[in-house]
């Protein structure tokens, strides 16, 4: 019994540890679930869309995101596969390094590994914070990554945000209070809440495939360990039983 006792308590106290290490993201939780298949497809749709042009997914094949999304071959080439690449490649922008070195002062970043680098509330968090900077060179900036050299890829859908500015304390530097929506896109907010969590969760799966898998197998394992626990206090009492 004592065992049980303290492998619950263990339990608790990690599920305890990870609850508080995604509070102290200071982001507003993204929800993102990888186990949510159609959410992973309506993200991979949104990526190849919108975000494909610029970034690359180097580390994940078209292959692979048909065997792990439940889609075809044919699926897969004809509505995700813009740049003509083979069905076994890696998913790579069309855009070449030097002209984005040109036309954004730097090659935009892989995003293979940006939700682990940064965690799923950040990307999130991200893609909800653009706003109409016309001091920028690209025209757009963001309150999570000021100063960053992207345009919005999915103003479209958000619409359009400006920034609404805090008084400026004498020799203080301007900054965001909050942001509005100025013209609206094709999408209500919590459509467009929806489609964030979708993107963020399929970004989350590609930063990591296998997880699908472990995820998978992780309730059997689970069980099986519950099971081996009881078989062996059962074990250890029956050993003991002559023991005083």
């Amino acid at each position: 019994m004592q065992m049980l006792k303290a492998i619950l308590l263990a339990l608790v106290l990690l599920a305890g540890a990870c609850a508080a290490h995604a509070e102290e993201s200071g982001y507003p939780n993204a929800n993102t679930s990888i186990a949510d298949q159609a959410s992973l497809q309506r993200g991979a749709k949104l990526f190849f869309n919108y975000c494909v042009g610029c970034h690359s997914l180097k580390y994940l094949r078209y292959s692979r995101i048909a065997d792990d999304l439940g889609l075809t071959e044919q699926q897969v080439m004809d509505k995700l596969n813009f740049t003509g690449a083979k069905f076994g490649e890696p998913v790579e922008s069309a855009m070449k390094p030097e002209d984005a070195e040109k036309w954004f002062g730097k090659a935009p970043p892989d995003l293979s590994l940006e939700v682990r680098a940064k965690g799923a509330d950040w990307v999130s968090a991200y893609l909800h914070s653009f706003y109409v900077d016309p001091s920028r060179p690209v025209g757009w900036n963001n309150t999570v990554f000021p100063n960053a050299s992207m345009p919005f890829p999915l103003w479209e859908l958000q619409g359009i945000q400006t920034a609404v500015m805090k008084p400026v304390k004498p020799g203080g530097e301007p900054e965001v209070e909050k942001l509005v929506i100025s013209k609206p896109g094709s999408m209500s907010a919590e459509q467009y809440a929806q489609a964030v969590r979708d993107l963020t969760s399929f970004l989350q799966y590609a930063s990591e495939p296998a997880a699908l898998k472990r995820t998978a197998i992780g309730a059997w394992v689970l069980i099986y360990l519950a099971l081996f626990t009881f078989a062996a206090f059962v074990l250890k009492k029956e050993y003991w039983k002559d023991v005083h």
